[in-house]
């Protein structure tokens, strides 16, 4: 059983390897939280229980934290792998109306009735792999009515459980067709308009832009974070993915809680990053789907004293619904050992959505959000590939996966 918590700060260098593992451990719930953790001997003795779930010979760990993701949108672009293939870069496809905004014709299409149909299956297929809460960003409606109906979606799905969905408010995703050559006065726009109007109606906690060279510049991204920072809503950035742009130096000016993908981030940006406490959160399937060899430094970031979490990146380019994969890439492409990639997925991820005091490590008064692994060792998680190694998920102590499949 793994049960080692940073709950007051997310872990930084050697911490992220310490897993506070106990051997023979045993864990009680009532009311669906995490009343005590330890060994079975001294759990058995003191606590009386109606249920008792058998995991000998198992792994008992916090269910995943997934700390980056696209979850609501409509149609697929299968097409895009052999664009990809054939050499077509990301931004290219972006510029000839492909990528996000092929996404965004097909979720303005869509109705919220179509959208809940759509994510309530994505959400099971994530809880079927170990994830239990979820960062769900909108950004695929880049109208203020389909920004409110994404976000909408999430906070219904939310309500419905039993997955625990974050909302993200990100309209500042890519610039729409309509306002093509006119990024200013979109910026405008969801600075004055979109902004003030998701948070009256409390519809998201953070606000994030696409911070990228010829999307949204330095300039216009701070006026959004900002903007939405006076709203309540905390800063998060996709930074410095394709260009170092200086996404991870504006993370840090105006307090954002993550940096994310950060594939090309300067050495001042991560020198800026550490010093205000920024969160790098890494998405190492990102690349993969994108089909380029450059990867986030995660060993100079966790060498240096910054704090890594893992976030799958689930959108229409990067379809990943097993978090376990995230896990597996995390190792073999970022170098990070089994129990960083473990830290990252799961307290680390925690405190990028400012939820460590109730999620992402196994201790009492949190939410009993638990996996049950068909493991004898946490580094088969890493060690084993393409497998779903997830036996049993526990969502605020109540079982939804047992054997493998929804109860």
């Amino acid at each position: 059983m793994t049960a080692k918590g940073h709950s007051e700060r997310p872990a930084v260098g050697p911490e992220m390897e310490d897993l506070g593992i106990v051997e023979d451990g045993a864990i009680a719930v009532s009311d669906g939280k995490i009343i005590a953790a330890g060994k079975s001997s001294e759990l058995l003795s003191n606590y009386t229980a109606a249920e008792r779930i058998d995991a000998t010979g198992r792994v008992v760990m916090p269910g995943f934290v997934d700390a980056h993701t696209h979850l609501v949108f409509a149609g697929s672009r299968e097409r895009e792998l052999e664009l990809k293939i054939k050499g077509a870069g990301y931004m290219k496809i972006l510029q000839e109306g492909g990528g996000i905004l092929s996404t965004v014709r097909d979720t303005r299409r869509a109705t919220k009735e179509d959208l809940l149909h759509i994510c309530r299956e994505r959400c099971n297929n994530l809880m079927l792999h170990g994830t239990t809460t979820i960062e769900a960003k909108s950004g695929y409606g880049l109208t203020l009515d389909d920004e409110i109906k994404s976000l909408e979606v999430i906070m219904q799905l939310d309500q419905e459980g039993p997955t625990n969905l974050v909302p993200t408010f990100l309209g500042a995703h890519a610039i729409p067709p309509e306002y093509q050559g006119k990024t200013g006065e979109y910026a405008t726009l969801i600075c004055e308009k979109w902004i003030p109007e998701i948070a009256k109606r409390k519809l998201a906690s953070f606000c994030d832009v696409f911070c990228e060279k010829d999307v949204f510049e330095i300039e216009d991204s701070r006026r959004i974070l900002l903007a939405g920072k006076r709203q309540g809503l905390v800063p998060r950035i996709h930074a410095d993915e394709f260009y170092p742009l200086g996404g991870a130096e504006l993370a840090a000016e105006v307090g954002a809680v993550s940096a994310d993908h950060l594939l090309h981030v300067s050495t001042a940006g991560l020198t800026r990053m550490r010093a205000s406490g920024v969160i790098a959160t890494l998405l190492p399937a990102a690349p993969l789907t994108l089909m380029v060899d450059k990867y986030a430094d995660a060993r100079r970031m966790i060498s240096e004293g910054i704090p890594v979490a893992l976030g799958s990146d689930l959108s229409p380019s990067c379809w990943l619904e097993n978090f376990q994969l995230v896990i597996q890439l995390a190792c073999y492409k970022l170098r990070m050992t089994p129990a960083e990639a473990l830290t990252g997925a799961t307290i680390n991820a925690a405190h990028s959505i400012m939820k460590a005091n109730e999620i992402g490590s196994i201790e009492a008064g949190k939410k009993a959000n638990i996996l049950i692994l068909n493991a004898p060792d946490f580094r088969f998680l890493g060690y084993r590939l393409g497998m779903n190694l997830v036996d049993t998920v526990l969502i605020d102590g109540k079982t939804v996966v047992r054997g493998g499949h929804l109860a």
